[in-house]
């Protein structure tokens, strides 16, 4: 049995240590920052522009005037938005869209879009 024993080890143990090999570069790069796609808002700058879309949407929606001059008005306030952040309009919908390929992501992005406008709402309240 001790013979067996030592071919089983002696066999398997350069696939044991390719094996842990493999899984250590797959952690670590794994954890390694990935780089954002070009043309694509870090998520800081993503949820700056969504504060302000949903502000513009806020405010449009406030206005006392029908629907149909709404949906007129609105792309002007979000053309504002996009000037006043200096990005196309072409980048924040590709941010958007690579951005809810992972909803984990999005959901934080969210979560801190709500936050802060509950903080500017009760600014404005005082």
């Amino acid at each position: 049995m001790k013979s067996t024993n030592y071919i089983y080890k002696s066999y398997f143990y350069p696939v044991k240590k390719t094996v842990i090999f493999i899984s250590v570069l797959t952690i670590l790069f794994s954890c390694g920052g990935r780089k954002l796609p070009d043309g694509i808002l870090d998520e800081d700058k993503m949820v700056e522009v969504l504060i302000d879309i949903h502000l513009a949407e806020g405010l449009v929606s406030t206005f006392p005037i029908h629907y149909d001059s709404s949906r007129v008005l609105y792309p002007l306030f979000e053309k504002e938005v996009f000037k006043k952040h200096q990005i196309p309009d072409s980048v924040f919908r590709m941010s958007l869209e690579y951005y809810m390929q992972d909803t984990k992501k999005m959901d934080r992005m969210y979560a801190r879009t709500i936050d802060s406008l509950h903080v500017v709402e009760k600014s404005g309240n005082n």
